[in-house]
């Protein structure tokens, strides 16, 4: 199926459905340094990675399918790709979801040649470091904060050397204060946010500020678990939010 045409409905009904502080939230426009915008070409390759938040419950039997809508999963990435698809649809672009829920840094590097590498994206974007503190704090893993920094700068540099003209899109790693998310997360989730910034400028990458853009929405009078039930994972209308961010600041 054509995700052109699959979520068109589905993003105008619920855009047309948030009203007061919601909607005013999905205003939101950020203001932020980054890397020039990518000029989209014939047939480029943008990719999505990370952990569950960009999986959504992606179908991982049509994962090799450019722009399948179950591939793309029910969050952030399917809506980036409806707009884009509608808005670029000469351009034959291909998009795919490649997150896998429970991913940390090194997983992503164990796959990165797989699932990213011999992909070629002309875009790469990566959501990832939440599992990083969660599963610490679950007493799963024992990565530190500067653990977390360190694979990230290597895994970026392994990807500019295969991909020296890949259009890097870091997204800022982001928790909102309900459910699973206490005080027991801070200041050390806040260390690793900021790490995750460092690496990005460093890499010359796009920074999409996502932790920035839901304390917004929350400082507007929306509840945090409007957005993340759970702190975590967000909501159709986070995932809304999320999208409209990622393209407002990519610039395409």
């Amino acid at each position: 199926m054509n995700l052109e045409n699959s979520l068109l409905s589905r993003r105008d009904a619920l855009v047309a459905g948030l009203t007061g502080s919601a909607a005013a939230a999905l205003s939101f426009s950020p203001s932020t340094s980054r890397a020039e915008a990518p000029k989209l070409a014939k047939g480029n390759v943008i990719l999505f990675q990370g952990d569950s938040i960009t999986d959504a419950g992606r179908d991982r039997k049509t994962q090799d399918q450019a722009n399948d809508s179950a591939m793309l999963g029910r969050g952030y990435p399917h809506f980036i790709a409806d707009g884009l698809l509608a808005d670029h649809a000469d351009l034959d672009l291909k998009i795919y979801n490649r997150g896998i829920s429970g991913n940390k840094v090194p997983d992503l590097d164990a796959r990165w040649q797989k699932d990213c590498l011999d992909l070629k994206p002309n875009i790469l974007s990566i959501l990832i470091g939440v599992n990083d503190i969660w599963h610490k704090l679950n007493g799963r893993y024992d990565g530190t904060p500067e653990i977390y920094r360190d694979g990230f700068t290597a895994l970026l540099d392994r990807t500019k050397k295969a991909l020296p003209d890949v259009t890097l899109v870091i997204c800022e790693p982001f928790v909102l204060k309900t459910g699973a998310v206490n005080d027991t997360w801070f200041p050390e989730f806040e260390t690793r946010r900021a790490f995750a910034e460092e690496v990005a400028k460093k890499a010359n990458a796009i920074w999409v500020p996502f932790q920035k853009m839901f304390n917004d929405a929350v400082a507007s009078g929306t509840e945090p678990a409007h957005w993340a039930k759970d702190g975590v994972h967000p909501t159709a209308d986070g995932h809304q939010l999320m999208a409209k961010t990622w393209r407002e600041t990519v610039g395409i």
